[in-house]
């Protein structure tokens, strides 16, 4: 008898060993299929476009490797920052993209790069922050619980990191001391991203799993309000994912974030109320300019929304599957990279193809503005740094072949069908001060920070006007 209770207990916990490690090869699955090399789809063929206006390489760098990792390049005061995943940073001067200085950490940077205050901040897979001055020399190094996966932030004397344990910490800016750190439970399974952080007016916002997102006071860690982005929805764990792995964007007294396999929503950043919400996923981004957001939706769309209520001013479908990434807005156009290495360039109006460039065989991994309003540069998987500009001055034409005069009128494909399952608006919080067309108005009295406490008076608030 005590034979078989042995050999019971035995094999139970080999079970329950083999489940967790099951659980654990799952996670990195779903985290393969999402952010891997390989999609989990054919990637759409590009069709021929009606080329409007030219794309130039200004210059190009190489670092080196970037591995399993994100990494999004700083720019500060005229220089580009970059990270690889051998531990090297490199400081380029972004007019010719020439070398001033490289240093190496001596660990596997995992957190990308973060510059402010005169400091280069990156994090390490050893959980480490790491700040240098602008010259390159280490002012100071700081240990964190877990390894950390996007860029250090800098605010006001103070560095915001976050560990890929769901910690967020507020480092001193001066010697790297700890301040405060905001603790948050991992689920199970969870898509493993590089989400980090934003900083905006004295709060800290930040995406979890779940649909999640928070505002934390940047002075002391202490949390202001905490909302849901999406539900989870489906029968199976791999269903309920809802988790927001990008960037939340501060537009005003409004904060919006999106998640994957949910929802993209508007938050009053004052106490956390939901604005509008809308059916969309997205694990890459979006990005506001002139009352407008731009998504990459997860499964290859561009969408360009109302910023009062997500209503769907241009969809532009030819680019399924590819793997964009979150857009960046340069000069009237909308910018994304694919899987490729292409670099799309599309029409802020309406979201018709202006341009397109190659400019690697491995996949873009991320965009951001340059110094000038029609420079972009762009960071590839193997390491390559490229600035791009749009010359206004040599506008040509060629003839179309395949492009569509409308991109909302693209073919009905999977991902369209997909999406419209869902497309119907949800305005759960309805903002209720639409009854006239004047201009919007943000009224604070202050210029600090929108807190819900009486620290600091908010004014009158803030009027949304109806969509056009």
């Amino acid at each position: 008898m005590r034979r078989k209770i042995f050999k019971s207990c035995f094999f139970a916990s080999v079970l329950l060993l083999l489940g967790c490690s099951a659980l654990t090869e799952l996670r990195l699955d779903v985290a393969d299929t999402m952010f891997g090399r390989e999609p989990a789809n054919a990637a759409s063929e590009l069709k021929d476009i009606a080329v409007s206006q030219k794309v130039k390489k200004n210059w190009s760098y190489q670092l080196g490797k970037t591995g399993d990792y994100n990494y999004t390049p700083a720019l500060e005061a005229g220089f580009i920052f970059a990270a690889n995943a051998k531990g090297d940073i490199v400081k380029l001067d972004i007019e010719k993209g020439q070398q001033s200085w490289l240093v190496n950490v001596g660990e596997t940077i995992s957190g990308g790069v973060g510059a402010g205050g005169g400091l280069v901040l990156v994090g390490t897979n050893r959980g480490n922050v790491l700040a240098y001055d602008v010259d390159g020399k280490l002012v100071w190094k700081s240990q964190l619980s877990s390894e950390i996966l996007s860029a250090p932030r800098y605010f006001d004397g103070k560095v915001i990191a976050r560990s890929g344990d769901n910690h967020i910490y507020g480092l001193d800016a001066a010697d790297g001391t700890r301040k405060w750190v905001y603790e948050r439970k991992v689920p199970a399974l969870s898509l493993r991203g590089s989400s980090g952080v934003v900083v905006d007016g004295g709060a800290v916002y930040a995406g979890f799993s779940g649909g999640k997102m928070a505002a934390i006071r940047a002075d002391n860690g202490k949390l202001l309000w905490e909302t849901t982005v999406a539900i989870p929805k489906g029968v199976t764990e791999i269903e309920r994912i809802a988790d927001i792995t990008s960037l939340p964007v501060v537009a005003g007294p409004v904060v919006y974030a999106v998640a994957y396999q949910g929802r993209v929503a508007a938050v009053d950043r004052v106490n956390g109320k939901v604005l509008w919400n809308r059916e969309i996923s997205s694990y890459s981004g979006m990005s506001y300019a002139d009352e407008k957001l731009y998504i990459s939706h997860a499964l290859g769309s561009i969408y360009s929304l109302d910023y009062a209520t997500g209503r769907t001013f241009w969809r532009q479908g030819d680019l399924l599957n590819r793997r964009l990434t979150a857009p960046t807005l340069i000069n009237d156009r909308v910018v994304v990279g694919d899987l490729e290495g292409y670099v799309h360039f599309l029409d802020i109006n309406d979201g018709n193809f202006s341009s397109r460039i190659k400019v690697d065989s491995e996949a873009v991994m991320s965009t951001i503005p340059g110094e000038k309003p029609t420079e972009v540069i762009v960071a590839t998987r193997d390491g390559g740094l490229y600035s791009l500009s749009v010359v206004d001055d040599e506008v040509i034409s060629s003839p179309s072949v395949e492009t569509p005069t409308d991109s909302t009128a693209t073919a009905v494909d999977e991902e369209f069908a997909q999406e419209n399952t869902s497309e119907k608006i949800r305005s759960e919080e309805a903002v209720s001060d639409n009854a006239d067309d004047e201009p919007r108005s943000i009224l604070f009295k202050k210029d600090s920070i929108l807190l819900p406490d009486d620290e600091v008076d908010t004014g009158a608030g803030i009027r949304l006007p109806k969509s056009q």
